[in-house]
């Protein structure tokens, strides 16, 4: 049960980070901002959009300032503390593995 809640836990952390890159992505000067902290072009956003660590850069980003994640937050409809908890769980909780 313990690894089910787990599942499920970051199924939904990943589609918060997924929406927060589609929110962050329609944000032409922020998306702009992103992508030159990243490093990372358009194609590469789109390549790795599922891809959990991938997810964890851009809810960090997001994370840099409160209007930000108060932005994206009421436009996905969801408390802002869901920002923090998504990337906490994508994060893996400080390295944990689970085998």
């Amino acid at each position: 049960q313990g690894m089910d809640r787990f599942i499920m836990q970051h199924d939904a952390a990943q589609v918060t980070g997924i929406r927060a890159l589609g929110w962050l992505a329609a944000q032409d000067e922020l998306f702009d901002a992103f992508l030159a902290s990243s490093g990372a072009d358009v194609a590469q956003v789109r390549a790795a959009a599922a891809d959990p660590a991938f997810l964890c850069a851009v809810l960090d980003f997001l994370s840099q300032r409160d209007d930000w994640v108060l932005d994206c937050a009421a436009a996905l409809g969801v408390a802002p503390q869901e920002i923090g908890l998504a990337r906490a769980v994508l994060g893996g909780r400080g390295g944990m593995h689970w085998t």
